[in-house]
């Protein structure tokens, strides 16, 4: 009868285990496309505009999205490390990343949504409002270039930081005049309250800045760049970046990782989508496609009545 008991206790032990992991399975996709929650690991650099999409996309559907910000490098890690399933990036995932998640049976799917620009600020007391693009690469390989005081970025593991140093072919790991904070709203306050710093911010955060930022924003200027091989100066404005001329211009990606029709395919739907360009649009970036315009087109003028 002990036996007996000891052997139908573990069948229901193993039935339990059974039931609780198909729970559990079942609770991590509880997302549809348009229901449920999720979690969007977003590139700090342009955490403004995304949040703009969020509570758009929230009021349309029944979902909720919890935004985590992070610079580029942090995410990626999450991503690679199965912490993150969904994030918002300045660029492409690398062959290398790419094949580092194929070997963990993970195929993630990119959807390019806009273009925006890094931005170089300066305190407004300086009257100088063009830069070199050349000046810039000179001065990240510790050259001396009298416009430049120093340089400032968000975070020496963002995307901006890789962006620069990438250009310049070098890193800003121990140099001289070049600082690093942990976020854009950090720098923009550096550069506010110091003369001849130059800033590398994401151009949203000067576009959209929270409420606690726009009087510190108003203190800087966004410096016009000149191309290398060119003899214009060109400010990142949206015709400027849509156009080429502005050159320090990079697309922005939502990468999905969730393996199965979620939130994170609806967000990504959403961001492409009329709506979301339309956001974009109105935001001071470009979007990936523009959206359309409906004219109506009346054969009659109806007066207003007083």
């Amino acid at each position: 009868m002990s036996k007996f008991f000891k052997t139908t206790t573990s069948i229901l032990l193993l039935i339990l285990l059974f039931v609780f992991s198909c729970q559990k399975k079942s609770d991590d996709k509880k997302d549809t496309i348009i229901e449920g929650k999720a979690t969007i690991y977003v590139d700090e650099s342009i955490l403004p505009i995304i949040e703009d999409e969020q509570a758009v996309f929230e009021t349309e559907y029944n979902a909720k999205l919890h935004l985590v910000s992070k610079s580029e490098k942090e995410i990626l890690n999450s991503l690679i490390n199965d912490t993150a399933k969904i994030a918002v990036l300045t660029r492409q995932l690398s062959t290398q990343e790419i094949k580092a998640f194929e070997s963990k049976k993970i195929y993630p799917k990119t959807t390019p949504f806009a273009t925006d620009a890094i931005a170089l600020i300066k305190n407004k007391s300086s009257n100088d409002t063009l830069i070199a693009q050349q000046d810039v690469i000179d001065f990240l390989n510790g050259k001396n270039v009298p416009s430049i005081k120093g340089l400032v970025f968000d975070n020496a593991n963002s995307s901006t930081a890789r962006y620069l140093t990438a250009m310049a072919g070098t890193t800003i790991a121990n140099q001289k005049n070049i600082f690093s904070f942990k976020t854009n709203e950090e720098a923009i306050k550096y550069v506010a309250e110091n003369n001849g710093m130059i800033g590398v911010v994401g151009m949203n955060w000067i576009y959209q800045p929270p409420l606690n930022l726009e009087e510190y924003v108003e203190k800087v200027n966004v410096l016009s760049v000149k191309p290398i091989n060119k003899e214009s100066y060109y400010s990142p404005t949206q015709d400027n970046v849509a156009s080429g001329n502005y050159s320090l211009a990079r697309r922005l990606y939502i990468v999905n990782c969730q393996g199965y029709s979620g939130l994170g395919m609806g967000f990504a739907s959403f961001l492409g989508g009329e709506r979301g360009q339309r956001i974009i649009l109105k935001s001071g970036l470009v979007p990936e496609r523009t959206p359309g315009r409906k004219i109506v087109i009346r054969n009659t003028i109806i007066k207003d009545k007083n």
